[in-house]
């Protein structure tokens, strides 16, 4: 009888000094089953993800959301909806999005793009846009009689800009009096950019140029040498680029060996 009695003191004890961790692992025991502390941890960094980091002095609403799902989900699964085809369906889903999540993330981690990389892009970018810039104007027509009748106009002393605003067909220069901007010919389709380079600085086509988008009046304002931005100031686009397609690789090559019947 007295080595029972030391064996129930011994073990009281024993829970006892457990007990204080135990509770500090959970954050709540709603309707007699835990609710544990990561439970609460994971939603502070399912939010921080999203861009919400939570304050201390919020710590205690995230508690009373954490332990509020937990009395929710509760009565769900006392009506059955957990045993839904629906639900199982979503949780598949759910399960499948969060292990993508973490391949993606894992990859990304391990392989992500170095200075050397972003710096041989830029290099490239900066040799295929080397050269001059154009300044010019443009109008844009359907029919190739209406720019003859504009260009007779322009010789007349009209303004171009004033025609462009009234008359252009293009919704992004017109309003701007037929402003393109500094652009290299490479930004226009061969015919507009073979027409624009062969005039000459503040002059007109004298005839129309005709390409896919229909018959334009250009107009040359300026040339200068190609004004390329820093690498620096364009490093952080370049590697979300090229992370970017390191990633469609990744996804390709693991379709590419998987075995679809």
């Amino acid at each position: 009888m007295k080595k029972q009695l030391l064996t129930a003191l011994a073990t009281a004890a024993l829970l006892a000094a457990l007990a204080p961790s135990a509770i500090a692992q959970n954050i709540a025991i709603v309707n007699g089953k835990p609710v544990p502390k990561a439970r609460m941890d994971a939603l502070a960094q399912q939010m921080a993800r999203a861009g919400r980091q939570i304050p201390p002095e919020m710590q205690g609403q995230l508690k009373d959301e954490v332990i509020t799902r937990e009395i929710f989900v509760q009565e769900a699964q006392a009506r059955g909806y957990d045993a839904t085809e629906d639900y199982k369906n979503q949780m598949e889903l759910a399960r499948q999005s969060i292990l993508i999540r973490e391949l993606f993330g894992d990859f990304q981690k391990k392989n992500p793009v170095t200075d050397e990389e972003a710096k041989a892009e830029y290099d490239r970018f900066a040799a295929a846009n080397a050269g001059k810039e154009y300044r010019a104007r443009h109008i844009l027509v359907e029919k190739e009689d209406e720019a003859k009748a504009i260009i007779a106009q322009l010789k007349k002393g009209a303004k171009f800009d004033a025609i462009a605003k009234k008359q252009s067909k293009d919704p992004g220069s017109g309003a701007n009096g037929g402003d393109l901007d500094w652009a290299t010919p490479s930004n226009y389709v061969k015919e507009f950019a073979e027409a624009l380079t062969a005039l000459a600085k503040g002059k007109t086509t004298e005839t129309p140029v005709k390409t896919q988008f229909g018959y334009h009046v250009i107009r040359l304002e300026d040339v200068r040498d190609a004004q390329l931005p820093k690498f620096e100031d364009v490093k952080p686009q370049i590697a979300q680029q090229l992370q970017q397609q390191k990633m469609t690789k990744f996804q390709e090559e693991l379709r590419a060996k998987a075995k679809i019947e």
